[in-house]
Protein backbone atom coordinates (compact mmCIF):
# COMPACT_ATOMS: atom_id res chain seq x y z
CA UNK A 1 0.00 0.00 0.00
CA UNK A 2 1.22 3.53 -0.80
CA UNK A 3 1.87 5.56 2.55
CA UNK A 4 1.18 9.37 2.05
CA UNK A 5 2.53 12.27 3.90
CA UNK A 6 -0.24 14.47 5.89
CA UNK A 7 0.38 16.96 8.19
CA UNK A 8 3.70 17.50 10.39
CA UNK A 9 2.95 16.14 13.92
CA UNK A 10 6.53 17.00 15.25
CA UNK A 11 10.06 18.35 14.73
CA UNK A 12 12.82 16.84 16.90
CA UNK A 13 16.51 17.64 16.83
CA UNK A 14 17.13 15.36 14.52
CA UNK A 15 13.58 13.85 12.72
CA UNK A 16 10.50 15.34 11.54
CA UNK A 17 7.19 12.94 11.99
CA UNK A 18 4.13 13.34 9.81
CA UNK A 19 0.82 11.83 9.72
CA UNK A 20 0.04 9.24 7.32
CA UNK A 21 -3.03 8.03 5.36
CA UNK A 22 -2.99 5.08 7.75
CA UNK A 23 -4.20 5.76 11.59
CA UNK A 24 -1.49 3.30 13.15
CA UNK A 25 1.41 4.51 10.88
CA UNK A 26 3.33 7.74 10.61
CA UNK A 27 6.41 9.03 8.43
CA UNK A 28 9.87 9.41 10.02
CA UNK A 29 11.58 12.34 7.99
CA UNK A 30 15.88 12.23 8.84
CA UNK A 31 17.00 15.65 9.24
CA UNK A 32 20.91 16.85 8.51
CA UNK A 33 20.74 18.72 11.82
CA UNK A 34 23.43 17.90 14.38
CA UNK A 35 23.11 18.18 17.83
CA UNK A 36 25.27 18.08 20.81
CA UNK A 37 25.36 18.77 24.73
CA UNK A 38 21.12 18.35 24.67
CA UNK A 39 20.89 20.90 22.01
CA UNK A 40 23.70 23.43 23.16
CA UNK A 41 25.66 22.61 20.17
CA UNK A 42 24.45 23.17 16.70
CA UNK A 43 25.44 21.91 13.31
CA UNK A 44 24.93 20.12 10.16
CA UNK A 45 26.52 16.51 9.12
CA UNK A 46 25.69 16.90 5.49
CA UNK A 47 23.86 13.46 4.03
CA UNK A 48 23.07 12.32 7.56
CA UNK A 49 19.84 12.14 7.41
CA UNK A 50 20.02 9.55 4.95
CA UNK A 51 22.64 7.61 6.05
CA UNK A 52 20.78 7.45 9.51
CA UNK A 53 17.53 6.44 7.95
CA UNK A 54 19.05 4.07 5.52
CA UNK A 55 21.18 2.65 8.55
CA UNK A 56 18.30 2.32 10.74
CA UNK A 57 15.94 0.46 8.44
CA UNK A 58 18.94 -2.09 7.57
CA UNK A 59 19.50 -2.78 10.90
CA UNK A 60 16.09 -2.59 11.97
CA UNK A 61 15.19 -5.15 9.32
CA UNK A 62 18.10 -7.54 10.78
CA UNK A 63 16.98 -7.32 14.18
CA UNK A 64 13.33 -7.95 13.47
CA UNK A 65 14.70 -11.23 11.97
CA UNK A 66 16.22 -11.96 15.15
CA UNK A 67 13.20 -11.44 17.07
CA UNK A 68 13.36 -7.83 18.21
CA UNK A 69 9.76 -6.28 17.82
CA UNK A 70 11.02 -2.63 15.72
CA UNK A 71 8.75 -0.06 14.52
CA UNK A 72 9.86 -0.11 11.30
CA UNK A 73 7.19 -0.81 8.54
CA UNK A 74 8.54 0.31 4.90
CA UNK A 75 11.64 2.93 3.63
CA UNK A 76 9.82 5.08 1.02
CA UNK A 77 12.99 7.11 0.23
CA UNK A 78 16.37 8.19 1.29
CA UNK A 79 15.42 10.22 3.70
CA UNK A 80 11.86 8.89 4.50
CA UNK A 81 10.57 5.71 6.28
CA UNK A 82 6.83 4.74 7.20
CA UNK A 83 6.54 3.40 10.79
CA UNK A 84 4.28 2.15 13.48
CA UNK A 85 2.85 5.15 15.34
CA UNK A 86 3.61 4.60 19.13
CA UNK A 87 4.00 6.38 22.41
CA UNK A 88 7.67 6.41 22.89
CA UNK A 89 8.53 5.57 26.72
CA UNK A 90 10.07 8.27 28.25
CA UNK A 91 13.15 5.69 29.36
CA UNK A 92 16.62 6.13 27.09
CA UNK A 93 17.96 3.03 27.47
CA UNK A 94 21.95 3.06 26.96
CA UNK A 95 24.08 0.07 26.56
CA UNK A 96 27.79 0.21 27.20
CA UNK A 97 30.56 -2.65 26.48
CA UNK A 98 33.60 -0.61 26.70
CA UNK A 99 34.16 2.99 28.78
CA UNK A 100 33.64 5.89 26.94
CA UNK A 101 31.88 9.60 26.97
CA UNK A 102 29.92 9.92 30.02
CA UNK A 103 31.01 6.98 31.55
CA UNK A 104 34.06 7.20 31.65
CA UNK A 105 33.89 11.31 32.85
CA UNK A 106 31.11 10.02 35.94
CA UNK A 107 33.28 7.53 37.04
CA UNK A 108 36.93 8.62 36.36
CA UNK A 109 37.83 6.15 34.34
CA UNK A 110 39.95 6.22 30.62
CA UNK A 111 38.04 5.73 27.84
CA UNK A 112 38.44 1.92 26.11
CA UNK A 113 38.26 -0.04 29.44
CA UNK A 114 36.41 -3.38 27.95
CA UNK A 115 33.85 -4.49 30.17
CA UNK A 116 33.30 -7.89 31.33
CA UNK A 117 29.93 -7.92 30.79
CA UNK A 118 27.60 -5.28 29.17
CA UNK A 119 26.36 -2.51 31.99
CA UNK A 120 22.90 -1.17 31.16
CA UNK A 121 21.46 2.76 32.54
CA UNK A 122 18.21 4.45 31.83
CA UNK A 123 17.76 8.37 31.68
CA UNK A 124 14.34 9.87 31.98
CA UNK A 125 14.16 11.48 28.29
CA UNK A 126 13.44 15.06 29.60
CA UNK A 127 15.13 17.83 28.14
CA UNK A 128 14.32 19.83 30.32
CA UNK A 129 15.90 18.17 32.98
CA UNK A 130 18.84 17.68 30.92
CA UNK A 131 18.31 13.99 30.62
CA UNK A 132 18.72 12.60 34.41
CA UNK A 133 20.14 9.09 34.98
CA UNK A 134 17.81 6.90 37.07
CA UNK A 135 17.32 3.44 38.39
CA UNK A 136 14.25 1.13 37.81
CA UNK A 137 12.62 2.17 41.13
CA UNK A 138 12.55 5.75 39.91
CA UNK A 139 10.95 4.89 36.97
CA UNK A 140 8.25 2.92 38.84
CA UNK A 141 7.78 6.15 41.08
CA UNK A 142 7.28 8.40 38.30
CA UNK A 143 5.20 5.89 36.25
CA UNK A 144 6.93 5.89 33.45
CA UNK A 145 6.49 2.33 32.56
CA UNK A 146 5.74 -1.16 34.40
CA UNK A 147 7.60 -3.67 36.48
CA UNK A 148 7.07 -5.83 33.23
CA UNK A 149 7.79 -3.03 30.44
CA UNK A 150 10.61 -2.47 31.98
CA UNK A 151 11.80 -6.41 32.21
CA UNK A 152 11.04 -6.71 28.44
CA UNK A 153 12.92 -3.66 27.35
CA UNK A 154 15.68 -5.21 29.16
CA UNK A 155 15.75 -7.49 27.62
CA UNK A 156 15.22 -6.48 23.89
CA UNK A 157 17.71 -4.05 24.86
CA UNK A 158 20.67 -7.08 25.59
CA UNK A 159 19.25 -8.82 22.56
CA UNK A 160 19.50 -6.28 20.79
CA UNK A 161 23.38 -5.46 21.85
CA UNK A 162 24.60 -9.10 21.23
CA UNK A 163 22.98 -8.93 17.91
CA UNK A 164 24.21 -5.54 16.98
CA UNK A 165 27.86 -6.24 18.26
CA UNK A 166 27.79 -9.52 15.92
CA UNK A 167 26.80 -6.77 12.99
CA UNK A 168 29.36 -4.64 13.69
CA UNK A 169 32.29 -7.20 13.95
CA UNK A 170 31.34 -8.54 10.64
CA UNK A 171 32.46 -5.07 9.38
CA UNK A 172 35.39 -4.64 11.32
CA UNK A 173 33.82 -2.08 13.88
CA UNK A 174 33.51 -2.16 17.56
CA UNK A 175 30.06 -1.39 19.39
CA UNK A 176 31.37 0.99 22.23
CA UNK A 177 27.75 1.77 23.28
CA UNK A 178 24.72 2.74 22.03
CA UNK A 179 21.55 4.45 23.33
CA UNK A 180 17.96 2.97 22.18
CA UNK A 181 14.21 4.09 22.98
CA UNK A 182 11.33 2.21 23.15
CA UNK A 183 7.34 2.84 22.42
CA UNK A 184 4.10 1.47 23.02
CA UNK A 185 1.76 0.75 19.78
CA UNK A 186 -1.74 1.23 20.06
CA UNK A 187 -2.52 -2.21 21.42
CA UNK A 188 0.17 -2.06 23.96
CA UNK A 189 3.23 -3.88 22.54
CA UNK A 190 6.58 -2.91 23.25
CA UNK A 191 8.51 -2.29 20.42
CA UNK A 192 11.87 -0.73 19.51
CA UNK A 193 11.34 3.10 17.84
CA UNK A 194 13.45 5.91 16.91
CA UNK A 195 16.82 4.94 15.34
CA UNK A 196 20.09 3.34 15.26
CA UNK A 197 22.96 5.30 13.73
CA UNK A 198 26.31 7.29 14.49
CA UNK A 199 24.13 9.57 15.96
CA UNK A 200 23.05 6.79 18.90
CA UNK A 201 25.82 4.39 18.65
CA UNK A 202 30.00 5.11 19.46
CA UNK A 203 31.38 3.00 16.85
CA UNK A 204 35.26 2.65 16.49
CA UNK A 205 37.31 0.64 13.78
CA UNK A 206 38.72 -2.36 15.46
CA UNK A 207 41.71 -2.08 14.16
CA UNK A 208 42.92 1.38 14.22
CA UNK A 209 40.40 2.33 17.11
CA UNK A 210 39.66 5.64 14.46
CA UNK A 211 36.38 7.18 16.04
CA UNK A 212 33.20 6.69 12.91
CA UNK A 213 30.11 8.04 15.11
CA UNK A 214 28.75 11.64 16.78
CA UNK A 215 31.71 12.24 18.92
CA UNK A 216 33.87 13.62 15.60
CA UNK A 217 30.84 16.38 15.72
CA UNK A 218 30.98 16.27 19.23
CA UNK A 219 34.54 17.03 19.86
CA UNK A 220 35.43 18.95 16.92
CA UNK A 221 37.72 16.18 15.78
CA UNK A 222 36.58 17.04 11.80
CA UNK A 223 35.52 14.52 9.55
CA UNK A 224 32.10 13.69 10.71
CA UNK A 225 30.51 13.11 7.20
CA UNK A 226 33.45 10.64 5.87
CA UNK A 227 32.58 8.51 9.53
CA UNK A 228 28.91 8.07 8.39
CA UNK A 229 29.78 7.88 4.89
CA UNK A 230 32.44 4.81 5.83
CA UNK A 231 29.94 3.14 8.13
CA UNK A 232 27.14 2.92 5.71
CA UNK A 233 29.96 1.67 2.69
CA UNK A 234 30.63 -1.06 5.56
CA UNK A 235 26.92 -1.97 6.64
CA UNK A 236 25.60 -1.69 3.15
CA UNK A 237 28.28 -1.95 0.42
CA UNK A 238 27.59 1.11 -0.75
CA UNK A 239 30.09 2.85 -2.92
Amino acid sequence: MGYEKKEQLYEGKAKKVYASNEANVVIVSYKDDATAFNGLKKGTITGKGAINNRMTNNLMRRLEQKGVPTHYVEELSERETAVKKVSIVPLEVIIRNISAGSFAKRYGVEEGIVFDAPTIEFSYKNDDLGDPLINDYHALALKLATQEEIDLIKKYAFMVNDLLKGFMKEIGIDLVDFKLEFGKTADGQIVLADEISPDTCRLWDEKTHEKLDKDRFRRDLGGAEEAYEEVMRRLMGDK
